[in-house]
Order: structure tokens, then C-alpha cells, then sequence
């Protein structure tokens, strides 16, 4: 279980930063467009970019032993830089979400989630490098650290989606995204220090 939790916090924390694809999901939720079909592909790639990364970062790891403490500190540097970009996004101040524009077909909406997640390197590095790196910390339970990943990767995705609707009137509020990107750089911070520890 030790395990598990580790990749669902792990997962939930590199996935809440408000990017393109996320805000992309939120402004369909908020729309009602398409909803459960944009956060099902959404959850169903992180699914299987993170089994990629971290049943091939086993594999990796066991022909070259020094990957696993490079992508350890690799990870350890990301996390940090991820957290402080943040705590200066928060700095800046938010800014609303709007959820402008015309209603789009499935075809045109398949199309933009795609291409906001498998041709986003930061979505990449999250799930296959920073997760794969991750969970070779937990020998002989990288199924279980994947699982948590996963899961995490479900819930947030289905909750943003259908969850829109009531964070409506909350992130339409600049200070509101302030108080997110906070809440995200600690997470990553703390999550940058034990990996780091160990």
C-alpha cells in the first residue's frame, strides 16, 4: 500500500498543474461538450505512458545501473524547477479561465486532446521518465506505484471534467489559481525532498 500511495500522490501532483491539456478538459467540463469521452483518453494515456514507464524503466534500469540514481536526481531537479515555476506563476498572479469559442465536433475534439497530450514533452516527462525513475525506489512493486499513478491519473481526469461545472465560479476568480499554483509548488517541493532523502 506504501507503494501505491506513492504514485497516487505522485500522480495527482504532476497532473494538477493547470497546463494546456488540463485546461483544455476543464473548458469542456465547463461546457458540457464531450465530457466523459475527452477524460476518458485523457486517463486512458496517462494509463498506458505510465505502464510504459515504469515497466520499461525496470527493464532499463537492470542493463544500466547507474540510470536509476541519474533519473533520481534528474527527477529531484525537475520537481524543484517545476515547483518554483509555480510559486512565480503564483507570484504574477491568476488569471481566469474563460471557455470561449464555438461548440467543436468529437472528430475536432479527439483531435486537440490528442495532440495536447502525446505531442506534450511535459506529459512525457512525467509519466514515463518521472514516474518510470520514481518507481524504481519501490523494488518488486512497481505494478502497485503504477496503480496509484493510474488511479490518480482517473480521478483527477473524471473529477476536473465533471467537476467544472462547480469550480466555475471559484476560477473564474484570479486569487483562486494563486492559491493552486501555492498548493502545487509544495506539493512538488515536498515530494522533490523525499525523493531526494530517499
Amino acid at each position: 500500500m506504501v507503494a501505491y500511495w506513492a504514485g497516487f500522490r505522485l500522480g495527482l501532483g504532476l497532473i494538477v498543474a493547470i497546463g494546456a491539456q488540463n485546461a483544455f478538459v476543464l473548458r469542456q467540463g465547463l461546457r458540457r461538450e464531450h465530457v466523459f469521452v475527452v477524460a476518458l483518453f485523457c486517463a486512458a494515456s496517462d494509463a498506458a505512458l505510465i505502464a510504459l514507464g515504469v515497466s520499461g524503466f525496470a527493464v532499463a534500469s537492470e542493463a544500466a545501473p547507474w540510470l536509476g540514481p541519474g533519473l533520481r536526481w534528474g527527477g529531484v531537479a525537475f520537481l524543484v524547477w517545476y515547483g518554483a515555476r509555480a510559486f512565480r506563476a503564483a507570484w504574477r498572479g491568476g488569471s481566469g479561465l474563460l471557455a470561449a469559442g464555438g461548440a467543436q465536433g468529437l472528430g475536432a475534439t479527439l483531435a486537440t486532446i490528442a495532440a495536447l497530450t502525446w505531442a506534450n514533452p511535459h506529459v512525457w516527462l512525467d509519466t514515463v521518465v518521472l514516474l518510470g525513475a520514481v518507481s524504481a525506489q519501490f523494488p518488486g512493486q512497481g505494478v502497485a506505484f503504477a496503480a496509484g499513478a493510474i488511479a490518480a491519473s482517473f480521478c483527477f481526469f473524471f473529477g476536473l471534467a465533471y467537476g467544472a461545472r462547480l469550480l466555475a465560479p471559484l476560477f473564474a476568480r484570479p486569487r483562486a489559481w494563486v492559491v493552486l499554483d501555492i498548493l502545487i509548488g509544495l506539493v512538488m517541493w515536498s515530494i522533490a525532498l523525499q525523493l531526494a532523502v530517499g
